[in-house]
């Protein structure tokens, strides 16, 4: 089990909030020990039969200090006579908590008051979780953010400024944050579940983890899926058992709800599969060949023929080995007759290639996508060269993408390294350049030592300085500096330092494919 994260310790493990179920307590123990240790026990039970992670979630609130003087007796507030009903001693949520850490759970609390931020972590809880309603509390933040525990916070009804406000505090107190969208209403309607915002979370947040707390009618089990499918990694509930005497809220489920709810979560993240683009299993390369067109002559064909379009038609199926509809260009030469109607193999055909070009195309569009990625945008009018030291052949391998913005006194480039490129050893003698991270991780040698440059890290590059980059990630770089002037790189390896048109390719126009000196396919 991972542990909670102290700042002022860097041994300490950062807390795990990825694919955490939180299973609120609140006051459903209704003020009895040993019912919240029914409800514990199963709640665990169910946790482990899912194969699950799962915290149980207390609520502590130090009543003798948190509720008015006029309030302890006849408040018109709904909730404070509820409080004080279920009053548990601090020994008794101590009992609580063992029973929790027994049946294999994390241990969780919210506090509404500091005195019982003091209790909780007197009593070794594990994470702190701050209610909707406290968010903007700063004499509740400030005591929290003191006790380096590691801490979700709930952000129903706030402002994205306020939300803002909370990151940047709990990012300077150095304490693990984790964001829940909530909507503060009890029950929540469909219509104002607003799940969208998870997305809009993770946008703004990209670096924290974003949760879902949710107060719909629990058998409702299609909100927590499109929460999954939104990105939400922690999923938090309340949870009770009703009894003769006792009826449980319109928003807290049984533990037979909670098995529902914690599978219908498991289902829909099986559903939604990894972020990150894998190959196609064999079976879908299989069933999408079977519904491919295939190259067929349209009347017979002499060895030698050079074909053109009207020497072919495509047709299904598709046959193991032929010549498939997405690979057909023209002169195309035939090595042996074929018949008319017959498929074309790919065994029987010279293909005429420029792997050269292909790759260059084929970079180009990775080059864009990582832009569009980065959601860097580029002006209508920009200078585009692509840096290929060894030749374009070697492209992917050794070179790198120079996107230039403006060169003045000044002047300013992107610069676009796909995954395992890398950029070889020179320096510059009339040009001082700083590099900054905009997207990616960039490993850079400067003088023999090594960087590892992550978003919006900077490093200042002077003149003479020998240096060198690459990146195993794709990389995007913003790259400021005096002038540019095209004889002022120097390469270690001394065949680099040839005439420039050597190693560079101009690109007047990469939506048309247009190049200098490169005729377009």
């Amino acid at each position: 089990m991972a542990t909670s994260m102290n700042a002022a310790d860097p041994t300490q493990c950062a807390f795990d909030f990825t694919d955490l179920f939180i299973l609120d307590l609140a006051n459903n123990h209704q003020g009895d020990v040993d019912h919240a240790s029914r409800i514990i026990r199963e709640l665990g039970e169910v946790v482990r039969a899912n194969g699950a992670r799962a915290a149980l979630k207390f609520q502590f609130r130090d009543l003798d200090t948190l509720v008015h003087p006029a309030h302890t007796s006849g408040s018109p507030n709904k909730h404070i006579p509820r409080f004080l009903e279920t009053r548990l001693r601090d020994d008794e949520y101590a009992r609580l908590a063992d029973e929790v850490r027994a049946n294999g759970l994390i241990t969780m609390c919210t506090p509404f008051d500091e005195p019982s931020v003091d209790k909780l972590v007197a009593l070794g809880i594990e994470v702190i979780k701050v209610a909707s309603c406290s968010a903007v509390d700063w004499p509740l933040l400030e005591r929290i953010a003191e006790s380096n525990q590691p801490v979700v916070v709930s952000t129903g009804g706030l402002t994205l400024e306020q939300i803002d406000d909370l990151v940047s505090f709990f990012d300077h107190k150095r304490v693990q944050l984790a964001l829940e969208h909530c909507v503060s209403i009890y029950p929540t309607p469909a219509d104002q579940l607003r799940l969208n915002q998870i997305e809009l979370l993770s946008r703004r947040y990209p670096k924290l983890a974003i949760g879902f707390s949710t107060h719909e009618d629990p058998a409702d089990l299609v909100p927590v899926t499109v929460a999954v499918a939104k990105g939400a990694r922690i999923l938090e509930r309340h949870a009770g058992i009703p009894t003769e005497q006792i009826t449980l809220n319109a928003y807290s489920s049984t533990p037979a709800q909670i098995d529902a709810w914690i599978k219908a979560a498991q289902r829909a993240a099986e559903i939604a599969g990894p972020v990150e683009r894998a190959p196609a299993p064999q079976e879908e390369v299989a069933s999408l060949a079977s519904l491919q067109r295939g190259v067929y002559a349209c009347q017979r064909l002499e060895a030698g023929t050079a074909l053109q379009r009207d020497d072919v038609y495509f047709a299904a199926p598709y046959e193991e080995g032929q010549l498939p509809s997405g690979r057909w260009r023209e002169d195309i030469v035939v090595r042996a007759d074929v018949e008319a109607d017959a498929p074309l193999y790919v065994s029987n055909l010279d293909i005429p290639s420029n792997p050269v070009l292909d790759s260059l195309f084929t970079s180009i569009h990775s080059i864009k996508a990582l832009l569009n990625e980065a959601n860097v945008a580029l002006n209508t009018e920009f200078e585009l060269e692509f840096s290929h030291h060894y030749g374009l052949e070697r492209f992917r391998e050794v070179g790198a993408t120079i996107i230039t913005c403006m060169n003045r006194s000044y002047c300013k480039k992107l610069i676009v390294q796909l995954p395992g490129q890398r950029h070889p050893l020179h320096y510059h003698k009339r040009k001082e350049e700083s590099f900054q991270v905009l997207h990616g991780v960039l490993e850079i040698e400067i003088e023999g030592r090594r960087r590892t440059l992550q978003p919006g890290d900077i490093q200042l590059v002077q003149q003479g300085v020998w240096h060198e980059f690459w990146t195993e990630t794709g990389v995007i770089f913003e790259e400021v500096s005096t002038t540019h002037y095209n004889d002022d790189s120097f390469y270690e390896d001394k065949t680099i330092n040839c005439a420039r048109e050597d190693r560079k390719t101009v690109v007047n126009n990469w939506g048309r494919y247009q190049f200098e000196n490169i005729a377009p396919r």
